[in-house]
């Protein structure tokens, strides 16, 4: 319920209160879009906590840079494809990258063209 809630919220704000404003996020993805990504991929409050200390990150006093969510997920060896043959069909929407503490960071794919 929370989940919902937050993400019809988010892209509320992407959508009609965002543009209104100049971009100034330090960081890519953006903060609404990384909050986004944790709320759509993790659970709420654990989403939540994640989200709030980005924000707290994002001014000055940082560098800014890449900063991509982390998520968990458990894959099961029936699901994992080393021929991604559906990369030709352009159904890949995010890729998990592997990081040093058994989570993964989301990469988000845009495909341009056609």
């Amino acid at each position: 319920m929370f989940k919902i809630v937050f993400l019809t919220s988010l892209r509320f704000y992407q959508r009609f209160l965002s543009p209104l404003k100049p971009p100034v996020c330090r960081y890519y993805p953006s903060c609404s879009e990384y909050a986004f990504w944790q709320f759509e991929k993790n659970n709420a409050l654990f989403a939540f906590f994640l989200t709030f200390f980005r924000i707290v990150r994002c001014n000055p006093l940082f560098s800014g840079g890449f900063d991509y969510p982390k998520v968990f997920k458990i894959f099961k060896s029936d699901t994992l494809c080393f021929k991604p043959k559906f990369l030709a069909q352009k159904k890949l929407h995010f890729l998990y990258i592997p990081c040093e503490d058994k989570g993964f960071y989301l990469v988000k794919i845009i495909f341009k063209g056609n």
